[in-house]
Parts: structure tokens; C-alpha cells; sequence
């Protein structure tokens, strides 16, 4: 019989084969933003499916991750050209270049400071932009860590994964950095996320979601398939994440129980091998989540 609890998941049809989405993110205009990877393109989409297309003029920028900024405008990174790139909400764009050549921007995030801050997979590195477009970059102590995805912690620092260097970091506004390892060798962090009381993360080698606590301490709660390599991760309420699993074709939710365990319950997506990447809670409460094959999943709690 059907589990008539488990969420709605529908598809919107938005974009070519191999154009993307892969990032995603709600807009301060109530609408969704996406990351065309494949084409060099940003994207609109309305929650009643309204779609447009904003083109960068770069079609081999590889836009990647995407985020909100404080000044109402959609910040994102182009990981293949090397600049951090600012859309309005009526589509009008620009970039910044970084100032390390082949530094590979990747994960961006709004800080507490009114900037965004981003990783730099190729360079070990961690950037701060602000909206003016002045960068400033701070490096961290690891070699070849491949800094991957970021966010604002609840004690006023960034916090962001280290990929190869199997770690979580911190780092403060003044750029003070500090790292914790991860307990298990070679778990992969990569998609990060604030639930406003502790920082959760998904380990897509090890096929795991980790907790930290802002004092270093970590959990980590295996999934039901190790080999369903988590990728992003957003919370929708404290002890409340959601989080897609690239290698399963799903998307996964982590719930804390009365008890004070955790719960982990995991949903198929409609299309088969539909390459779920970025996930984020949409202004109408659902959970939307970018497919890389050309399509955006919507799941409604």
C-alpha cells in the first residue's frame, strides 16, 4: 500500500539535456534561482512554473552554486572562468573575477558580516566579496583540501567543508580558521547547512549525514544505502534537514524524534537517473531541488 505520509514529489520540465539545473535558491522576489551550468546561464522559475532564461554572455562559465545576497540580488559562482557573478532580480548581470587565477569558486554564501563569502576548490582557499565587488581572500592551513560547500553558522563564522582534507572548518569573519577532522577516513563532505542551533553536513563518500555543534562536536548517522552519495543539504527547521542523495536518485530528509534520536527517511524521484544536486526550501514552504538532467523536483512535506 501507498505510505500515504510520504511527501508529493513533482517535476518541472525547465531546460535542455546536459544545459543543467544544478544550483538552486529562493530570490528575494519570491521566486527560484538556478544555476544553468551546462549553458552558461541563469535561470527564474515562479512557483507557478513561469520560466525564464538570463544568458551570461560566458557559455563555458560552469555557474555553479547560488545563493541569496543581503543586497536583494542572486550571487553565485562560475567555477570554470573563475569569477563570482551577481544577478538582479530583474536579470541584469556582472562578475567579479578572483583574484587567484585558476582558483575554481565553488560554494558561496551570505555572511553575517553584509558579504558573501566563497570556497575555492582549487586553491585552498577561502574568498569574501563584498557587494561592492571588492574580494579579499583568506588561505587555509591544508594542502590540496578542496574547499567545497559554505554557509553561516549560528555563532557568527562560516563554516564549509574540506572534501579531500576530511574535515569541517570554521571560519571567522577576521579570517581566524580553525578544522576538525572527520571520524571517518575519506568520508567526502560536501553539502553543509545551519539549522540555527548546529551545523549538519553530508559525507558522499562515506554515504552519511554529520551534525557539529559550534564547540567541535560531531555525529554522524549512517544511510540506509551507504552508496547513495549525499550532495546537498538544507535544513528546513531545527533538527530538520533534507538532502539529496546524487547516486540513489532520491532525496532524503533527517528528522529529530521525540526521544532525541535522529530518523532518516528517504524518497524516490520521478525520473529515473535525474542527477539531484542543489536543494533549497522554496517560498512556498516545498522543497525544490535542481536535477541536472533538465528539471526541478518539487516535494511538498
Amino acid at each position: 500500500m501507498p505510505d500515504s505520509c510520504a511527501p508529493r514529489v513533482s517535476e518541472v520540465r525547465i531546460a535542455e539535456e546536459g544545459a543543467g539545473p544544478y544550483g538552486i535558491a529562493a530570490g528575494a522576489d519570491g521566486a527560484l534561482w538556478l544555476t544553468l551550468n551546462g549553458s552558461g546561464e541563469i535561470a527564474r522559475l515562479t512557483v507557478e512554473g513561469e520560466f525564464t532564461r538570463y544568458d551570461l554572455g560566458a557559455p563555458e562559465c560552469g555557474p555553479s552554486v547560488i545563493t541569496a545576497g543581503p543586497d536583494g540580488a542572486l550571487w553565485f559562482s562560475r567555477l570554470k572562468d573563475h569569477h563570482i557573478g551577481r544577478v538582479t532580480v530583474d536579470g541584469k548581470a556582472e562578475a567579479y573575477p578572483v583574484p587567484t587565477p585558476g582558483s575554481g569558486p565553488y560554494g558561496i554564501a551570505a555572511g553575517p558580516d553584509g558579504a558573501l563569502w566563497f570556497t575555492e576548490l582549487n586553491s585552498d582557499r577561502i574568498g569574501r566579496i563584498g557587494v561592492d565587488g571588492e574580494t579579499t581572500e583568506f588561505g587555509l592551513p591544508v594542502e590540496g583540501g578542496f574547499p567545497s560547500m559554505i554557509t553561516a553558522g549560528p555563532d557568527g563564522a562560516l563554516w564549509f567543508t574540506l572534501n579531500q582534507a576530511n574535515a569541517v572548518g570554521r571560519i571567522g569573519v577576521d579570517g581566524t580558521v580553525n578544522l576538525h577532522p572527520l571520524p571517518i577516513e575519506g568520508a567526502g563532505p560536501v553539502g553543509i547547512a545551519c539549522d540555527g542551533e548546529a551545523l549538519w553536513f553530508v559525507e558522499i563518500m562515506a554515504g552519511q549525514i554529520g551534525r557539529i555543534s559550534v564547540d567541535g562536536r560531531i555525529e554522524e548517522f549512517p544511510l540506509p544505502d551507504r552508496t547513495a552519495k549525499p550532495h546537498a543539504i538544507v535544513a528546513a527547521a531545527t533538527g530538520d534537514c533534507w538532502f539529496t542523495e546524487w547516486g540513489a536518485n532520491r532525496v532524503g530528509r533527517i528528522t529529530a524524534t521525540a526521544s532525541g534520536a535522529y530518523e532518516i527517511s528517504e524518497y524516490d524521484l520521478p525520473s529515473p537517473a535525474s542527477e539531484p544536486h542543489g536543494i533549497t526550501v522554496g517560498p512556498d514552504g516545498a522543497l525544490w531541488t535542481a536535477l541536472e538532467t533538465g528539471a526541478v523536483a518539487r516535494i511538498t512535506p
